[in-house]
């Protein structure tokens, strides 16, 4: 059964990994940034290993998003409206193929331990089946 799992941020939360403190967030060091990508890698390796990994990608800053609607032509209405400044939204995702939800949610919980600054928020990570996969009963 294939599952999402979505790590969540904000804006405030790139900011501070590139070195600027806000009041949600403490400034990252090089080292916070270290501790994250091999936290990170060491997981992917695992579930590449264990093949279990299809796919995992980390989203460019919610500042660079933008909210697309439908005009009644059919043409594309852009807002460049701010998106991701107060609320949490998706900041990466992994595509994993496992054997049921538990082992999904195992994996989540590997994930939401990646080690990070004192202080920083730490958000849960959200686990959606893809398709047709069956309910949880959780």
């Amino acid at each position: 059964m294939k599952y999402m799992l979505m790590v969540l941020g904000k804006q405030a939360d790139y900011e501070a990994m590139a070195g600027k403190a806000s009041g949600d967030s403490p400034a990252w060091s090089a080292a916070d940034l270290k501790a994250m990508f091999d936290h990170m890698g060491a997981l992917n390796g695992e579930l590449a290993a264990a093949g279990e990994w299809v796919d995992a990608q980390g989203l460019a800053e919610p500042s660079q998003a933008r909210l697309v609607t439908a005009g009644a032509d059919g043409t594309p209405n852009v807002s460049d409206v701010p998106y991701g400044e107060t609320s949490a939204v998706i900041a990466g995702y992994w595509i994993v193929d496992v054997a049921d939800f538990a082992r999904a949610a195992e994996i989540a919980a590997r994930a939401y331990a990646c080690p990070l600054p004192e202080g920083a928020p730490n958000y849960p990570v959200v686990v959606h089946p893809v398709g047709g996969a069956p309910e949880t009963g959780t």
